[in-house]
């Protein structure tokens, strides 16, 4: 009997072995993960046409690549490029001198005395008002006429328009007086004859006074092909080239008090064509601005002409244009001018425009005359 419990026993320890055994080896074939297939070799992909650097994504390549000189756009590289872009810059460079205004009575500021530089007591001339013009009914005005004249300061009458004399209120030069008026905003300057387009006076500091810089080249005298520097100026008006005016007037004989007024209506300076403070060969001067003259009279009673017998007997610039002390030719009436034409486009003949225009004088004064029985 114990036999036969040994030999029981002695096969329960055999079959219990046998199914660990075969647990184990079932365990261990379900957590043995499955091979992986080694991966395929990939083939290098081709070259793009635009890739500077054959389709490669390499950056150590890509740097050694530029290193070599390598350039899609000019056959080096880019850093050389630049170096030798910087070195042509840096022989390149050429000194620039700027010049300062030459004097201009425009431009240049107002510089005051310091003492009283006269003998006599002047300060009522700045506050001098003119006398205002007479008023005249339209029922008065039995004979109208309008002109428009000009005034040619190289005329020995006129000779006052020209006077580069400087007070204390600045240039006494007629234009220099007429830009200060506008560029301080005292009065409005227009671009036509009926003062229907008024100029802003940004636009009219720029262009009637001056503004911006003319830069030109000074090549080297040895060789045409360098520039040694180049001189930048000041664009500067030619105030020396404005010698005409043009004066728009109308000549009145009222009845109230049988007298033959003029009143001027306004006035131009006249200069011709210019570039970059240039003028034009062979173009003839026009108005380039118009000022509405009664608002014009008080700056010009502040401003004494000169006089060249009696320094100390000199009159305003409101009194010249009012006693008419100045010369001037008319181009220009309303007398039979059906077509509103300047004479010069009625004649061609200089000569024959400064007859026509006196004969127009002479028909005012002749009716004047003839109005009077002696």
């Amino acid at each position: 009997m114990k036999k036969i419990c040994s030999i029981a026993f002695v096969l329960m320890v055999c079959l219990a072995w046998s199914g660990q055994s075969v647990f184990a080896q079932t365990q261990t074939q379900t957590k043995a993960p499955a091979k992986k297939k080694p991966a395929a070799k990939k083939k290098p992909a081709a070259a793009k046409p635009f890739d500077p650097f054959g389709g490669t994504n390499n950056a150590a390549q890509k740097g050694q690549t530029n290193q070599q000189g390598f350039d899609p756009f000019g056959g080096a590289s880019r850093s050389s490029s630049t170096a030798a872009d910087t070195s042509k810059k840096k022989a390149a460079v050429v000194p620039y001198e700027v010049l300062g205004t030459k004097g201009n009575p425009v431009l240049d500021s107002v510089k005051t005395s310091l003492r009283n530089d006269n003998g006599v007591d002047e300060s009522y001339v700045k506050d001098q008002i003119p006398l205002a013009y007479d008023h005249i009914r339209e029922d008065d005005a039995v004979f109208k006429q309008r002109l428009w004249s000009v005034i040619d300061t190289r005329e020995k009458a006129n000779l006052y328009f020209t006077n580069p004399r400087v007070e204390d209120n600045g240039s006494q030069l007629f234009y220099a007086i007429l830009y200060k008026a506008v560029a301080d905003g005292t009065v409005t300057a227009f671009k036509d004859d009926r003062f229907t387009e008024p100029i802003s006076k940004e636009k009219f500091i720029t262009e009637f006074g001056g503004g911006g810089l003319d830069t030109q080249a000074q090549y080297n005298i040895d060789n045409p092909d360098k520039i040694d520097k180049y001189i930048v100026r000041p664009i500067e008006l030619n105030t020396d080239s404005i010698y005409q005016y043009q004066v728009k007037e109308d000549v009145i004989f009222e009845k109230a008090h049988s007298v033959l007024t003029r009143r001027i209506i306004g006035i131009a300076p006249m200069w011709p064509a210019e570039i970059k403070g240039k003028f034009l060969p062979g173009s003839k001067p026009y108005p380039h601005f118009w000022i509405y003259f009664p608002d014009l009279r008080t700056i010009l009673a502040r401003y004494r002409i000169f006089n060249p017998r009696n320094y100390g007997a000199n009159m305003t610039w409101d009194d010249l244009f009012q006693m008419r002390m100045f010369s001037s030719y008319i181009v220009k009436t309303t007398s039979n001018n059906y077509k509103d034409k300047y004479l010069n486009e009625i004649v061609k003949d200089p000569l024959f425009q400064l007859l026509e225009g006196e004969k127009i004088k002479e028909k005012i004064f002749n009716y004047e005359q003839d109005l009077w029985a002696y």
